[in-house]
């Protein structure tokens, strides 16, 4: 064989072993789909707790309830017949239950093999209240149900299907989430950056201030992950990291790094922070409110525990990035961040000038971000409000460039470089959307609904019951890690996971703490990994990175990730952390 064919060899080969994140996303749906036909569904009853917040103020969540879980069944027709009308007598219970007694009587008096769910439903007696009075006894036990999608069809359509997961994926949720609102977030601040890098402001200011501090690379970096980790730790940073990226992207590549340097300094920063928070009111502040300990009890640990593995993490990242610096081909990006490098180079020394003009914008964008920062961890401005802060930061660049003439800029400019800046942030709209569907697929998050998910969960929760205290608490971080491959909410995670965790801590001699801890751990550094995090697509989706060449590299910082939690666990356990 020529050298020719074997070279044409090997890169059919590296192409067949990167697939596309679409078609990475689709084989992930395909596999989900395929557990639900052989994992039963399950569901748990879920009550209302109340808990006190990091700032002293009494919230409420909604968990489920651990020991009422129990799998899909047909109803059993007979022992309904038989109960039902007994209950329609008890005027009293069915005062407290809010049923109308006379429409159950009306009901029991029709044919039973017409009953199902959603007629007792509409009588007020759900599923959980049956459970609740007869326990599993009014199911018929023969046959455990999977709730397995169709083929195709929409919610409105004959049921969901998961050729549908696309678009169900996209339509899911509101504007406070996944993935209407990041959708919308991502559209929103691709348009306006689209408008702020048409004013040449960030190529002038990056321009300037590599000239005025050459030689400090190597302490920019640094620095800047302690700034994005302190973000996570302190108000759950992740969503917000998606607009600081395109300005980190091309800042880090034009001092020599590449755009993997620029995401990790940025949002898998930001996910470090979130998995050692000492503070975090949307991960261990909940998780601890849940699992009935003191919010942010243990916090010196964790905040020593944040400043080690920040600055291991920090180092970690230095030893690729100065590997990159010093031979740029190494990197797996390096063709795509051309587009990047291209933008830099074609600026002139004449178009470089750092004008009034681009100053007046970098100071804007600086306040914007002040604004947001001070919205976020004051007023609990979240998704809505920050994509219409950008907005606004993208409008008010605009009106400034066209004032000073910035590019020749006017007004039809801003509205196409606004235009320009939707279209190429939509591909990665479309992955937050196909990531939700796999969700979907599985049935949902909702403990409340029978899924196969849920069934997972209580599997996983009875496999620990019964190991020794230390192997229990690193098992509960893997668990942990891996759920949050497909749960990457930190609310929501904790939400799912911690009624099961908490009390099951309790029977296998491991502390509540080290329970939250290992919650935290997982559920924070894989969120740097999965596909299924809409933060982290939208954060590739700006550098242009594709997830399989991402996930190359960050596989093996999971494992160094991976390998700090387990190093923490442990200390944890060796002083019984409480």
């Amino acid at each position: 064989m020529s050298k020719n064919n074997e070279i044409k060899k090997k890169k059919d080969l590296t192409q067949f072993r990167t697939p596309h994140t679409y078609a990475i996303i689709f084989l992930v749906v395909l596999v989900c789909w395929a557990l639900t036909f052989m994992v039963p569904a399950g569901k748990f009853s879920v009550h209302k707790i109340e808990y006190t917040d990091n700032n002293g103020a009494v919230k409420s969540r909604t968990v489920l309830m651990a020991e009422t879980f129990r799998y899909s069944y047909n109803l059993d027709d007979d022992f309904l017949s038989t109960q039902l009308p007994i209950l329609s007598d008890d005027e009293a219970r069915l005062e407290e239950l809010g049923v109308d007694q006379a429409a159950l009587k009306e009901f029991v008096s029709t044919d039973k093999s017409s009953w199902d769910q959603s007629q007792l439903d509409d009588l007020g007696l759900t599923d959980d209240v049956l459970y609740e009075i007869y326990g599993e006894s009014f199911y018929d036990t023969s046959t455990r149900l999977h709730k397995t999608a169709k083929v195709w069809g929409t919610d409105d359509f004959y049921g969901f299907g998961f050729l549908n997961y696309l678009f169900e994926g996209l339509v899911t949720g509101d504007k406070y989430g996944s993935a209407v609102g990041i959708v919308a977030l991502i559209l929103v601040v691709g348009g306006s950056f689209g408008i702020i890098m048409k004013t040449g402001a960030i190529d002038a200011g990056i321009y300037a201030f590599i000239n005025k501090t050459r030689g400090l690379e190597k302490l920019a970096l640094p620095l800047l992950f302690f700034v994005f980790s302190l973000g996570g730790a302190t108000f759950g940073m992740s969503e917000e990291v998606i607009p600081f990226a395109m300005i980190m992207v091309p800042f880090v590549i034009a001092l020599g790094y590449d755009s993997i340097v620029a995401v990790t300094v940025t949002y898998v920063a930001s996910q470090v922070g979130n998995a050692t928070s000492w503070m975090s009111p949307f991960s261990v502040a909940v998780a601890q409110g849940i699992a009935g300990i003191p919010v942010l009890s243990a916090a010196s640990f964790r905040l020593v525990m944040w400043f080690v593995i920040t600055g291991a993490s920090a180092a970690y990242m230095m030893v690729y990035a100065e590997k990159i610096r010093k031979k740029p081909g190494l990197s797996a990006v390096h063709e795509t961040d051309e587009y990047f490098r291209s933008r830099l180079e074609s600026r002139t020394e004449e178009n470089m000038k750092f004008t009034l003009g681009h100053k007046l914008i970098l100071l804007e964008m600086l306040a914007v971000l002040i604004w947001i920062i001070w919205g976020v961890t004051k007023k609990g401005y979240y998704i809505p409000e920050i994509a219409s802060q950008f907005f606004v930061m993208g409008f008010v660049a605009g009106v400034i460039a066209v004032i000073f003439k910035l590019n020749n800029m006017t007004v039809n400019d801003m509205a196409s470089s606004f235009q320009g800046g939707v279209a190429d942030l939509a591909g990665t709209a479309v992955v937050v959307g196909m990531a939700k569907g796999i969700l979907l697929v599985l049935g949902g998050s909702d403990a409340n609904t029978a899924s196969a998910l849920n069934t997972v969960l209580y599997s996983i929760g009875n496999a620990l019951n019964g190991v020794p205290a230390a192997v229990a608490a690193w098992s509960m971080y893997v668990f942990q890690s891996l759920f949050n491959l497909v749960v990457t909410s930190n609310s929501g995670q904790a939400a799912l996971t911690m009624p099961i965790m908490a009390p099951l801590s309790d029977i296998v001699g491991v502390s509540r703490q080290i329970a939250v801890l290992a919650y935290q751990l997982g559920a924070g550094f894989v969120d740097a990994f999965t596909p299924v995090s809409a933060s982290l697509i939208g954060v590739l989706g700006v550098a242009r990175i594709d997830w399989s060449k991402w996930a190359k590299y960050q596989i093996k910082m999971q494992g160094f990730f991976f390998l700090m939690g387990t190093i923490v666990i442990i200390i944890a356990i060796s002083m019984n952390l409480q």
